[in-house]
């Protein structure tokens, strides 16, 4: 875990380019072009989950990128934060249509309302091993980036595991979306507060889309409560869009079917539910289905 002095090398003491290893530079100008120059689009996981959100990402997962990722998450390279935290809201902005590719139309909460930032929970180990909640900081960044730039933005970190969940890590994407289908709820009062704006789901990293998949049926599944009282309705309405959906076949062989989001899951949240990511494997930017 990370100590009070540590943070006050970083903040004292020149270091290494997070990117490529530069001297004597937290972020040098190359590596801070590259997530500056990049144009955020949609990603399409292969096979892509049913239920997945609408994502946008900046840059593929790879070289420099990947390298920013890692020092901000697992090293705890705080002050990477900021420029994250911009890059996120660039993806942000293109989900909501507010220029760029994979503009939405009338992804607006009824009445208007700030842009919600909602961040995909660590596991609350995994925080106290890192000694800080990263996707939680690079949205705080973000939401202060877009209120700088005129869009009115705050974080609504509602979301939290309901139940423990295996280290993703080595695991493939079925087993993925096994490990944690019906992991995450919203927090108590945190439909309310869902109901005052502009849902975006944000995440450092979209791999499998497992964990965005998840994170939109915990909303999908607040949103519902909220409105009809109980969950009972939910259940019935959304069978088709969990994240995986088995079909039994003449009662012998079953085998696993990945729809398209927007077609198999309910829209209970009144609008198409977005989310940005900083970065995606490089093979999801390649696929464009209509």
């Amino acid at each position: 875990m990370r100590g009070w002095w540590q943070d006050l090398t970083d903040l004292v003491l020149p270091a290494d380019c997070a990117g490529c290893g530069a001297p004597r530079t937290a972020l040098c100008p190359r590596c801070r072009a590259t997530l500056d120059a990049g144009v955020p689009r949609r990603v399409r996981p292969v096979p892509e989950p049913a239920g997945l959100p609408v994502v946008n990402a900046v840059a593929p997962y790879a070289a420099e990128v990947r390298a920013l990722l890692l020092a901000h998450k697992e090293r705890g390279a705080l002050l990477l934060a900021g420029v994250l935290g911009t890059a996120l809201a660039g993806a942000v902005r293109v989900g909501l249509g507010d220029g760029g590719a994979g503009s939405v139309a009338g992804a607006g909460a009824p009445g208007g309302g700030p842009v919600l930032l909602v961040p995909v929970p660590s596991s609350r180990w995994a925080v106290r091993a890192r000694g800080h909640d990263p996707v939680r900081r690079m949205a705080l960044a973000a939401a202060g980036e877009l209120r700088r730039t005129g869009t009115p933005a705050r974080v609504a970190a509602v979301l939290r595991q309901r139940r423990a969940v295996a280290d993703q890590a080595g695991l493939d994407a079925r087993r993925r979306l096994e490990n944690l289908a019906g992991a995450l709820e919203v927090s108590p009062g945190g439909g309310r507060l869902l109901g005052s704006g502009r849902v975006v789901l944000v995440d450092d990293l979209m791999t499998t889309g497992a964990s965005l998949a998840e994170a939109a049926r915990a909303l999908r599944e607040a949103a519902v409560s909220r409105r009809e009282g109980g969950s009972a309705v939910y259940e019935a309405i959304t069978r088709e869009g969990r994240e995986e959906r088995r079909i039994g076949v003449r009662g012998k062989r079953r085998e696993w079917v990945h729809g398209a989001p927007e077609k198999t899951a309910p829209n209970v949240l009144g609008r198409v539910l977005h989310a940005a990511v900083i970065a995606a494997p490089r093979d999801s930017f390649e696929i464009n289905r209509n």
